[in-house]
């Protein structure tokens, strides 16, 4: 059975901000405290195939995806590996005005079986539905000082 997450933010940083935030995936285990990892497999100036390890208490999985780059205003993210039968996802960035944008996150997945299902749903859907917020408030902590 699939399952939508959709997530919106407004947030008073560039779309270029948020968009380069997002694509420094090497950082994420930095400030995603469900991020064991991250391995960028390959990059160029329109996509990155990088691997992240999603952990909780004793479930672990990595999952792998290949995202399209369209700067500044969209990443789009196709599942290579993982425990998923399915997952896509998008990431806008709307500029509001040189200070401020909209962030907004879609992710459709479905899990690849029963097992993956109750054993990393759980996981899996509380990080999705915290990511935005965990995004925000990077921002705010990385470009406070700076004014904006």
């Amino acid at each position: 059975m699939p399952h939508q997450i959709d997530k919106t933010a407004l947030v008073m940083h560039s779309a270029e901000r948020m968009f380069h935030l997002v694509n420094d995936i090497a950082r994420y285990p930095e400030f995603l405290p469900w991020c064991a990892g991250a391995e960028i497999h390959e990059r160029n100036p329109e996509q990155i195939t990088a691997s992240l390890e999603v952990a909780k208490g004793g479930i672990r999985h990595t999952l792998t995806t290949r995202n399209q780059l369209l700067m500044p205003d969209a990443i789009e993210m196709n599942l290579v590996e993982g425990p998923f039968r399915n997952l896509t996802g998008r990431w806008l960035f709307k500029s509001l005005d040189d200070n401020a944008c909209k962030v907004i996150l879609s992710l459709e997945f479905e899990f690849s079986g029963s097992l993956s299902r109750i054993t990393f749903g759980p996981v899996f859907s509380q990080a999705a539905n915290t990511m935005v917020d965990a995004f925000c408030r990077r921002a705010d902590d990385l470009y406070r000082t700076e004014g904006a």
